[in-house]
């Protein structure tokens, strides 16, 4: 009985030492991915190239601020209330993004491209001390998200994601992202876009669910 526990218990530390040696084994691999194709990205550079992706990344404040701002002064001159909430789902998206972002940077500390590999990659825009995730991309891609959710239009949802995608591309174009940076930002940005609207929702569901039984 004890040498079947020991066997059992043997063939077990196997197979978890096998399972983290092919997740670590996974890690390099894709960290070799994830600096292969910034390499190939940021070697593309070109001075008009730069100017662009310049613009296009200090784009998200203006587009960012600018909708719900929008909404908020179309509500108040049109009178219409529910411009008024869709400008701060978009204002509490963009909050509960920027916290998770922050949350991340500082949890995982990933320094930046430009500094773990100074001979590889080079730096062509301003960026801060942190990596992982990219804040640009999370800050766009949660802007993008609500916007498409509040106005699912085709005119409205293909400009929007393919600005923030733009936004996420310049930011490894610039070299100051890895790709990974830029595919979680994606991600933290659209959930966090999600998950305020479908709070919203259900608290706007509450309240009607709420005045239809008082009125009956």
């Amino acid at each position: 009985m004890k040498n079947y526990v020991f066997l059992y218990n043997n063939q077990k530390m196997k197979k978890i030492i096998l399972l983290l040696t092919l997740f670590f084994s996974s890690i390099l691999q894709s960290q070799n991915l994830d600096i292969n194709l910034l390499k190939d990205i940021n070697h593309s550079y070109t001075k008009t190239g730069g100017k662009m992706m310049i613009f296009i990344t200090d784009s998200d404040d203006p587009v960012s601020f600018g909708l719900p701002i929008g909404l908020a002064i179309n509500g108040l001159i049109t009178k219409d209330k529910s411009n008024y909430l869709n400008s701060l789902e978009m204002l509490s998206t963009s909050l509960l993004s920027s916290i998770l972002t922050t949350s991340l940077k500082f949890t995982f500390n990933r320094p930046r491209p430009f500094v773990t590999y100074p001979n590889d990659i080079t730096q062509y825009a301003h960026a801060g001390s942190k990596s992982f995730p990219s804040g640009h991309t999370s800050f766009c891609f949660a802007t993008a998200t609500s916007f498409s959710l509040l106005y699912p239009k085709w005119y409205v949802v293909v400009p929007m994601f393919t600005w923030a995608s733009l936004v996420g591309y310049s930011r490894m174009y610039l070299g100051v992202h890895y790709p990974s940076d830029v595919l979680v930002g994606a991600i933290v940005g659209s959930a966090s876009a999600i998950g305020t609207n479908y709070l919203f929702n259900y608290v706007k569901n509450k309240r009607e669910a709420k005045k239809v039984s008082l009125e009956l």
